[in-house]
């Protein structure tokens, strides 16, 4: 059957369906953000039905976030090849299909590696749909479009939790945790089929070369790491969890120098090498890693004392998230539209300061508990404070590592950034979860969580340290996406890998 879908030469005029094309961008990328949290509230009901444990359930919710963050820059370039549209629904119908497998996952062990799979295609979809956008809106609707895409994205995290907790505490049709991936069906196959009808089609750029041997040194360093991490805690830290860790760091540093010699052959590396030579984009890689690492692990933690500790329904456990969700939010949306222009870097380090408060606040009302008249109220201080600060730090931090960056180097720095963003979630599901279960195994879920904080202020310290070598200034947000002024002019015509 003959492609029916237009070209984009059809016409001189704004194509008549774009706006069409940013409704599916964004409802598509919601279902792939979104099953990065729907999964922390169905622990009892995994236990219950598969017979998960701790370091199972560490892999079902940290095992997506690992093969999204290790394949995104990869998607990326595999867009640029192969064509956005093309990969976009070739990432979707992986995507939806991995979550009927998941679904339908007989066992712990399949569950597993479904989740995998179904991270591996959110990193060939993630990637496309803001590279699309910028295919098919210019100058001043672009602007708008990035300033709808954005929040409404933001919404993936907060929302995620919750909407798993109703699913589950549903049991609708008697499904229970299968329903949080069902969900992804009917909504993936409609979105499948309006992008391929409605996106224009555009060829990819087959001269650009994809570096398949940096992408498995990428994916494998970042399972050495992440395996004795999740299975350390487990099996007592034998020697191979060491090995294990210590072959990472150097499959890292192998990767920067084969994207070196990539680079000075001619050939097209995953990563711009520039890159790796600036001192604040580098350090601000690290900075991204601990601060998204103790935001997931935390949160994951107080998903798992309400259910685990406090025997919360899921239901219930998802509107526990909820003041931590709000404050995140507010926080945001004060550092967005306030403090980032007017105090430029210090917003990254006041954040932190209001999350240390806000997790001293919760380590007090913690020990105060009483263990009979529980309730989410009694904690809702100390989550909502450390939401803002969080919410503080996320509004603004791509902005100020992306001000290190050149223009021609933004495409391939914020595919970076937002990779590492997704590995470190999966470090800190990792770590956070054997702090608490290590605890939790005796029956003491209020040291599980005291410790979980302590180790949440030891990142946040080493987050403040690495803020201070920053850029004083942020990059402006439509910048962080591309649009430069002479791209907003329609003086550029370079395709740019862009991510969120």
């Amino acid at each position: 059957m003959r492609d029916l879908s237009p070209t984009p030469d059809e016409t001189t005029e704004p194509y008549r369906w774009r706006w069409l094309i940013l409704a599916v961008m964004i409802i598509a990328e919601l279902m792939d953000l979104l099953d990065a949290s729907i999964v922390n509230v169905a622990g009892p009901d995994l236990e219950t039905s598969l017979g998960a444990g701790s370091v199972g359930l560490q892999w079902v919710i940290g095992g997506y976030a690992l093969t999204l963050g290790a394949g995104l820059v990869l998607g990326g370039r595999l867009g640029d090849r192969h064509g956005r549209r093309r990969m976009f629904l070739i990432g979707l119908a992986a995507f939806t299909t991995s979550s009927l497998l998941c679904a339908i996952a007989p066992n712990i062990e399949s569950l597993i590696a479904f989740r995998l799979l179904q991270g591996t295609a959110g990193a060939m979809l993630l990637p496309q749909g803001l590279g699309l956008l910028r295919e098919n809106f210019s100058g001043p609707e672009l602007t708008k479009v990035f300033a709808i895409f954005g929040p409404v994205l933001g919404l993936g995290g907060i929302i995620g939790p919750v909407l798993g907790g109703f699913l589950i505490e549903g049991d609708f049709f008697g499904l229970g945790w299968r329903s949080v991936f069902l969900i992804n069906l009917p909504i993936g196959i409609a979105a499948l089929i309006v992008a391929a009808k409605f996106v224009p089609r555009k060829a990819g750029d087959r001269t650009v070369r994809v570096d398949m041997a940096g992408a498995a040194l990428v994916v494998v360093s970042c399972a050495l790491l992440v395996l004795p991490l999740n299975q350390g805690q487990e099996d007592g830290w034998p020697l191979w969890t060491w090995l294990c860790m210590a072959a990472s760091v150097i499959g890292f540093s192998l990767f920067a120098l084969q994207q070196r010699r990539t680079a000075a052959a001619g050939r097209g590396p995953l990563v711009t090498p520039g890159l790796l030579r600036k001192p604040a984009f580098t350090v601000g890689l690290g900075g991204i890693a601990l601060f998204f690492g103790g935001l997931i692990g935390t949160q994951l933690v107080l998903t798992l004392f309400l259910q685990v500790g406090r025997h919360f329904t899921a239901g219930d456990a998802g509107l526990g998230n909820l003041p931590l969700a709000v404050g995140t939010a507010f926080g945001g949306a004060v550092s967005g539209a306030f403090l980032a222009d007017r105090i430029g870097r210090r917003v990254l380090q006041i954040g932190p300061l209001v999350q240390l408060a806000g997790a001293a606040v919760l380590w007090f009302e913690l020990d105060g508990l009483d263990r009979v008249s529980f309730s989410i109220w009694d904690i809702v201080p100390g989550t909502a404070v450390a939401g803002i600060g969080a919410g503080m730090v996320i509004a603004a931090l791509f902005s100020f590592v992306l001000a290190a960056v050149d223009d021609d180097e933004i495409g391939s720095a914020s595919g970076v950034l937002t990779a590492v963003q997704a590995v470190g979630g999966s470090i800190g599901v990792a770590v956070f979860g054997s702090v608490f279960f290590a605890q939790a195994k005796t029956g003491d879920f209020t040291t599980g969580f005291h410790h979980a904080l302590i180790v949440q202020t030891c990142l946040l310290l080493a987050f403040l340290a690495i803020t201070f070598l920053l850029p004083k200034k942020g990059r402006p947000e439509e910048e962080q996406h591309g649009i430069t002024p002479e791209a907003a002019a329609g003086e550029s015509d370079t395709p740019q890998h862009l991510t969120v």
